[in-house]
């Protein structure tokens, strides 16, 4: 699978993540080129503040390889991580950082704080923003303007 593949099955996260009444946001990492973690956002259904896509696809990928550090891994979401999950994905070691839709108001890595930026952050993944791009910004425009 190359990069937009792997964004595609992101993208199949958020949906069911919105199906099931949350925002819709998935994520997946690769290592190797094999899906080896999956997760939407469950914020709602668990009920719990961090349970968004990527901490939740960070804790799968940790257990599956019972290692703290992913740095052999990659992280595609489709929406720009908020701060939790920007440190989530530093303290991670997460290789590299693909993401859809900018978030100017939530986002902390192109947006906001800009946290891998930030002198005390300890590790910053290479980043690719708007993989995507359009099929994100989509899903979560039609999933909000069918709740107003």
């Amino acid at each position: 699978m190359n990069r937009p593949d792997f964004m595609t099955e992101a993208l199949s996260e958020a949906e069911a993540a919105g199906a099931r009444g949350e925002v819709p946001i998935g994520a997946i990492i690769v290592q190797g080129g094999e899906i080896i973690a999956r997760a939407g956002n469950r914020t709602r259904e668990l009920p719990d503040s961090t349970a968004h896509a990527e901490m939740l696809v960070i804790r799968e990928a940790s257990q599956r390889l019972t290692a703290e550090r992913l740095g052999e891994c990659d992280l595609y979401v489709t929406l720009e991580p908020c701060t939790m999950c920007a440190a989530a994905i530093s303290f991670a070691r997460i290789r590299r950082l693909y993401f859809g839709a900018a978030d100017p108001k939530g986002g902390a890595v192109i947006s906001g704080v800009r946290f891998f930026s930030s002198p005390t952050c300890h590790h910053a993944p290479e980043v690719y923003p708007g993989i995507s791009e359009i099929g994100s910004s989509e899903l979560l425009k039609r999933f909000f303007r069918e709740r107003r």
